[in-house]
């Protein structure tokens, strides 16, 4: 793993990081809050957690947890959309901890993330590399038709260009991988959406157009994506401001769960300043 460059950090926050005293490895958390209230992809059922023992009766908490994993910041393994792909547990462990880049690519409403987006960030995306794209829309996070089905994503040339440099994993901090008017929330795909039927109505609004005629394509990129053997994660969001622009080493390990198709994760990017430990500083 490349050592080269130095940062200077050490103050404890969401776009700071925080320093381990003992190692001095900056953590930076990736993640959004999981718990109650957890914004939910639209069409999903809300999260259910419930406490089945109390400190107060028992002497000790224990919480039942009912959630597609779907939900927060998760990963998407291949099996989600290519028949016979990788579970979250068959993934090799290097894909979850690994170099990679963290591109600010600010994007609009309903914008798409091109090959040039791609091809003009920086640091450069190399080969092999896990590839997390900051397009602005974490600062949105919350219920609502607009953080999910308003947000951009990327370009079927997009997906191809990813596939053809042989990154690792991709990451992005929107709801969807895809545009969200090629997914289910705006379009109907065999027996199941439009999951937010306004999306459609305000597509048309603003543009006369269509949503099946724009987007004849039901989630291209993720199936793409899946088909490649890239896994992707969804709903990045913390302190990503804090390491956008820089050489990242990350960490993301699902459940050792063989046919999962999805995993909430705990997504992290950690910097060594001193080299000690052969993973990125950060420049």
């Amino acid at each position: 793993m490349s050592t080269t460059g130095r940062i200077s950090s050490g103050n404890i926050g969401d776009d700071q990081g925080v320093r381990d005293p003992n190692t001095g490895l900056v953590f930076f958390e990736l993640s959004h809050e999981f718990g109650h209230y957890t914004p939910v992809l639209p069409g999903l059922k809300d999260i259910q957690i419930r406490r089945v023992a109390t400190h107060a009766m028992h002497g000790v908490l224990t919480s039942h947890l009912v959630t597609v994993m779907h939900n927060g910041t998760h990963v998407n393994a291949p099996l989600h959309l290519a028949q016979r792909g990788l579970g979250v547990g068959q993934i090799p462990l290097e894909y979850f901890f690994a170099n990679g880049v963290v591109v600010s690519i600010p994007k609009g409403e309903w914008e798409y993330i091109e090959p040039v987006d791609l091809e003009n960030a920086t640091p450069t995306i190399d080969k092999g590399d896990v590839v997390v794209i900051n397009t602005g829309w974490h600062e949105g996070y919350s219920d609502s038709m607009e953080y999910f089905g308003h947000s951009p994503g990327l370009s079927v040339a997009a997906a191809e260009w990813l596939i053809a440099r042989e990154v690792r994993l991709v990451a992005i901090d929107t709801a969807s991988i895809d545009h969200p008017l090629a997914t289910s929330l705006a379009q109907r795909h065999r027996f199941i959406g439009p999951h937010v039927v306004e999306l459609p109505r305000r597509y048309k609004k603003k543009t006369g157009h269509e949503v099946c005629d724009d987007f004849p394509q039901w989630m291209p990129a993720h199936r793409l994506l899946a088909e490649a053997g890239v896994p992707t994660i969804e709903n990045v969001g913390g302190g990503v401001d804090g390491v956008t622009g820089r050489r990242c080493t990350f960490h993301a390990l699902p459940w050792y769960w063989p046919q999962g198709d999805a995993c909430i994760v705990r997504f992290v990017a950690i910097l060594d300043a001193s080299g000690d430990y052969r993973i990125e500083k950060g420049n």
